[in-house]
């Protein structure tokens, strides 16, 4: 783990403090639609303006070319505002002032030193707490840390102890359950994770990949055709548990019809979209006597109620688990807020790719950065 310094090592009293936090949040018409990153960006804030600085925060906002006026921080500052007690403006001075999209400005996610000098212009203490943007060298995660004196947030700091606790000293029996829909998405994970876990449950799309890997019959299921040759090596490991039975579609939309099938009996033209029942009550146990436990991908398209019951049984078991019980990536915490369940794990992350590429074993730019202030 990167060694940095963090807010308890400093007195921000009467500093103009720059705070990089992640408020890349889903808009709707023009409104935000989910607030979980805004929400989890706002106690270091708060914090921060209670301990006497003058804060400002940063962020990007969807991938422009440019400015784009649909992508403007405004909606964000207006819902940071609702939020809090303080004073949130934007562009203009607040408690909390929320200046414009960096990717709004040419040369940021080059990390071009002009770019990052504009950012930094005026501060005296940059504050990283943007985990889900630290795998980035962008001016407004590593370009400044150049330039200001800069310390890790309680947010970010929180989530590399979080999820690092996954990486060493992890308790056992430990669980790894991943889904979603690609191999290729996760296959660094897997590889990284497989030697330290005691069995890694293969669920979502990604799932038939490896089945066909083994020869199944999967019908219209998504598979990855280039990655055949890699899993069927991974499919040897004994540890890589696979669904027994999963719920298929005849074509992919919402009001599809559907049938929970054994995996050896796929009926062609049809597709699987979630896990079944005998394979989400398989799993659910092995989660539940887990002393650790990582989730990353939901189990099928959640979003369709007659597919969403692998990925709520996984959710309820990861609450009822005892153990260190971790989840990462968005639409997985996307499926634990649907459910109501946000609270019932021991560390929902902010970060999708952050997270992944920490636990694949990359190093992160926007952390590795901070090192050169620690004296």
């Amino acid at each position: 783990m990167s060694r940095y310094l963090t807010l308890d090592d400093v007195d921000v009293d009467g500093l103009r403090v720059l705070v990089r936090s992640d408020l890349n949040v889903p808009l709707d018409e023009g409104h935000v639609g989910d607030d979980f990153r805004i929400r989890s960006a706002l106690p270091t804030l708060e914090r921060l303006v209670g301990e006497g600085a003058s804060v400002t925060v940063c962020s990007h906002l969807g991938r422009p070319q440019g400015a784009d006026p649909a992508l403007s921080m405004a909606p964000i500052a207006a819902r940071m505002d609702e939020l809090t007690e303080l004073a949130v403006r934007f562009n203009t001075a607040g408690d909390i002032t929320v200046i414009e999209n960096t990717r709004f400005l040419a040369g940021e996610t080059s990390n071009d030193p002009t770019a990052a000098r504009r950012i930094a212009n005026g501060f005296d203490l940059f504050v990283q707490d943007a985990f889900g943007s630290v795998h980035r060298a962008h001016a407004s995660t590593v370009g400044v840390a150049e330039i200001v004196r800069s310390v890790a947030g309680p947010l970010l700091d929180s989530e590399l102890n979080g999820l690092g606790r996954l990486l060493t000293d992890t308790d056992h029996p430990y669980t790894v359950v991943l889904g979603g829909a690609k191999v290729s998405d996760k296959l660094g994970v897997i590889e990284n994770l497989l030697p330290k876990v005691d069995r890694m449950l293969i669920g979502g799309g990604m799932c038939f990949t490896f089945l066909a890997a083994q020869g199944r019959e999967v019908g219209e299921s998504l598979v990855e055709e280039s990655m055949i040759e890699t899993v069927t090596k991974l499919a040897d490991d004994d540890k890589i548990v696979l669904p027994s039975d999963v719920v298929v579609g005849d074509r992919f939309a919402a009001g599809s019809k559907y049938q929970v099938k054994p995996v050896t009996e796929v009926p062609k033209g049809w597709l699987g979209l979630d896990i079944g029942p005998d394979t989400a009550d398989e799993f659910a146990g092995l989660i539940v006597e887990s002393a650790s436990v990582f989730w990353n991908g939901p189990m099928g398209v959640f979003e369709w109620e007659p597919y969403r019951s692998g990925t709520e049984t996984i959710a309820r078991a990861m609450g009822e688990c005892r153990g260190f019980t971790a989840v990462g990536g968005g639409d997985s915490a996307a499926a634990l807020r649907l459910l109501g369940l946000e609270d019932t794990v021991s560390h929902l992350s902010t970060g999708g790719g952050a997270g992944l590429e920490l636990l694949e074993g990359k190093v992160l730019p926007g952390v590795a950065v901070l090192e050169r202030w620690v004296q």
